[in-house]
C-alpha cells in the first residue's frame, strides 16, 4: 500500500509507465492501442495468462524441468483466482468465450488434483468454492 511513511524518500508515486520511459506521443499511442482492443478480448488474454501459469505451476510444462517448475501452492492460488474470474466474467462475454474458458480450468482442476499427494475431497479443491466439485 502506498503511503505518504513509505513514498517520503522519493517525493513522488510510483506509475505504471515512468515519464522517463515513454514520451507523451508514444504514452497516447499506447492508450489508443489500449482503447481499440474489445474488453472481451482484454478478459479472455488474462484468463489465458492465469491459465498458462497455473498449468506450469501443475507440472505440465513442456521439457525436461517441468518437475522442478510445479509449485502446487502457487497452482492453488492461481486457480482460484482463475475460477473467480472466469465465473465473475461469463456473464458479460457470452458463453462463446465463457465455455473454452471454463473447459481450460475445469482442465486445471482435474490436473491439480492428479498432481497432488493428498487430493482435497470434493469441492474443496482450488476454485471449487466457484465452480462447484470438479470431478
Amino acid at each position: 500500500m502506498s503511503t505518504p511513511d513509505n513514498n517520503s524518500d522519493t517525493g513522488h508515486r510510483n506509475s505504471f509507465a515512468p515519464e522517463e520511459s515513454l514520451g507523451d506521443a508514444e504514452a497516447a499511442s499506447v492508450v489508443r492501442d489500449i482503447a481499440e482492443v474489445p474488453a472481451v478480448e482484454v478478459i479472455t488474454t488474462a484468463a489465458v495468462h492465469l491459465m498458462s501459469a497455473a498449468a506450469v505451476k501443475c507440472g505440465l510444462a513442456a521439457g525436461p524441468d517441468a518437475e522442478d517448475l510445479k509449485d502446487l501452492d502457487e497452482a492453488r492460488k492461481l486457480i482460484t483466482a482463475l475460477a473467480g474470474f472466469v465465473t465473475a466474467a461469463a456473464p458479460e462475454i457470452g458463453s462463446q468465450h465463457a465455455g473454452p474458458l471454463r473447459d481450460g480450468l475445469r482442465s486445471l482442476q482435474l490436473a491439480f488434483r492428479e498432481a497432488s499427494e493428498f487430493p482435497d475431497a470434493p469441492g474443496q479443491g482450488p476454485g471449487e468454492k466457484f465452480t462447484g466439485a470438479v470431478n
